[in-house]
């Protein structure tokens, strides 16, 4: 049980910290994301809407990584930088 507080306590406010309401970053994510589900877009189009969701992906995870409020929210920041970098290697 101490390895799960440790794992989730926010260090501000001492409450069990795993999801928390969207940052600007995670919203132009999710913008993106609905964007590309409704209108599919080809070309030009789809390739801007994967650049800017690329880069609000990369901006959510390394200030997670730099500034999360438990270890928790800085290795699911740490894992979405991973899981960016291997797809745009592939």
């Amino acid at each position: 049980m101490r390895a799960v507080r440790w794992m989730f306590r926010n260090r501000s406010t001492g409450r069990i910290t795993i999801v928390q309401w969207p940052n600007v970053s995670l919203w132009i994510v999710l913008g993106v994301g609905v964007a590309r589900a409704l209108l599919d877009p080809t070309g030009a189009p789809r390739t801007v809407l994967d650049a800017v969701g690329t880069v609000a992906v990369m901006w959510w995870g390394g200030d997670e990584v730099l500034r999360g409020v438990n270890p928790w929210r800085r290795a699911l920041g740490a894992g979405a930088v991973a899981v960016t970098i291997a797809g745009m290697v592939s």
